[in-house]
């Protein structure tokens, strides 16, 4: 049995689009697309730069499903499955319905329609007609899709904040090198709501303007919103998932290890379990949220690995922090950077250009940069509350 694992399909819902050539145009264009929205739809009274979806986008009404059921998160995840849905069919009529498996990383289930309920709740005493609580489970958006999906191997979900999704790509490589299953429908979803603009508002972790990742200048996250999914086998496709790797440095309950130590820890992890060295990858997608304590640990752990010889950028300046859609999302990136893609060209890293002489300095991609060849191999970070670290190593198959 073959230990390699491949992405054989992708799709992703973004404020980078709702369809892959959008999506492409946007990560590689050479010009400022200006993907974020000024808006204070999550945060009455105070105007936000959010990832949310193009106005465009237009959400399914998943009426098919109960209505305690019809979360804007599900309808999200539903509507991003939709461009793989041929190959989620295909391998469960391949393998059959116990031998393919879900995993979906998100963090914020149904808290919009748990926030409507609340405040309706606090008017009249009662909870909306049809309200049901089980639709802010975390679990609730798997069981979902695997429902609709008819997938009856193992349904899990992943919880660990902005490594979520990044941690389902791993699990499912783990299940299929097991021969637990022979495919896994993998990836991450979270809407934006209300609740989780206010709490890191609270933190004081959210900017007003832009994220400007790596400079002087920066103060903080946008938040945004994704779904991103991924059919992920044994059998060959354009792009292999080359290594992963998982650390949890258990520094502060949401300040990672200053030292950077667990994040170089998974990449280097992630470089071992590909047989590749530091030299061997073209590109590193940062977790990159602008915060002051993200940016100093990442580019410390990054220098200490790769120097200033790898190509590195943020794309949350185009999509923002969608939590736990976010490694998922970025590994749609990192889809797109490996396939038909013949100069090499890379995600810019937009930001005002003025680096924070504190950082150890990195390589980040400026606009029109390309390589002159194909990309052979991208690395993708995701690093999360409470030192909950991951990184993927895609390679070109």
């Amino acid at each position: 049995m073959s230990t390699d694992v491949f992405l054989n399909a992708a799709s992703a819902w973004s404020a980078l689009g709702v369809s892959a050539s959008e999506m492409r145009a946007n990560v590689f264009s050479a010009t400022d697309p200006h993907t974020l929205r000024m808006t204070e739809q999550y945060s009455p009274g105070r105007v936000l730069a959010l990832g949310c979806l193009p106005e465009h986008a237009a959400l399914p009404a998943i009426d098919f499903a109960p209505a305690w059921q019809r979360s804007r998160n599900n309808a999200l995840a539903w509507a991003a499955m939709q461009d793989i849905r041929g190959a989620v069919d295909a391998a469960i009529a391949r393998h059959g319905p116990e031998r393919v498996a879900l995993i979906v990383g998100t963090s914020t289930g149904g808290l919009d329609e748990g926030t409507l309920a609340a405040a309706a709740h606090r008017q009249t005493g009662q909870f909306p007609e049809g309200f049901n609580y089980s639709a802010q489970e975390l679990g609730d958006v798997a069981a979902f899709l695997g429902t609709h999906l008819g997938i009856k191997g193992p349904v899990h979900t992943i919880s660990t904040a902005c490594s979520s999704g990044a941690k389902a790509l791993a699990s499912a490589a783990r299940m299929l090198r097991s021969g637990m299953v022979d495919a896994v429908v993998a990836g991450g979803v979270d809407a934006l709501s209300s609740f989780t603009v206010a709490g890191f508002s609270a933190l004081e972790a959210v900017s007003a303007e832009r994220c400007n990742p790596l400079s002087a200048h920066r103060h903080g996250i946008n938040l945004g919103e994704a779904a991103a999914f991924f059919v992920v086998s044994r059998e060959a496709g354009p792009v292999r998932l080359a290594g992963w790797g998982e650390t949890q440095d258990a520094h502060h309950m949401s300040a990672p290890d200053p030292t950077g130590r667990g994040a170089q820890s998974a990449m280097q992890q992630a470089l071992d379990r590909a047989g590749m060295t530091a030299p061997q990858i073209d590109y590193i997608n940062l977790h990159g949220t602008a915060t002051p304590h993200n940016d100093a640990m990442e580019s410390l752990a990054v220098h200490a690995l790769f120097g200033r010889d790898v190509a590195v950028s943020s794309t949350k300046p185009l999509t923002g922090h969608a939590l736990a859609a976010a490694g998922a999302l970025e590994a749609a990136i990192a889809w797109h950077v490996l396939q038909d893609n013949p100069d090499g060209k890379l995600p810019v890293h937009w930001w005002d250009g003025v680096p924070d002489p504190a950082l150890p300095e990195v390589r980040v991609v400026a606009p029109g940069a390309r390589l002159g060849r194909p990309v052979r191999a991208v690395l993708s970070n995701s690093f999360a509350f409470g030192g909950n670290n991951s990184a993927l190593l895609f390679a070109a198959a």
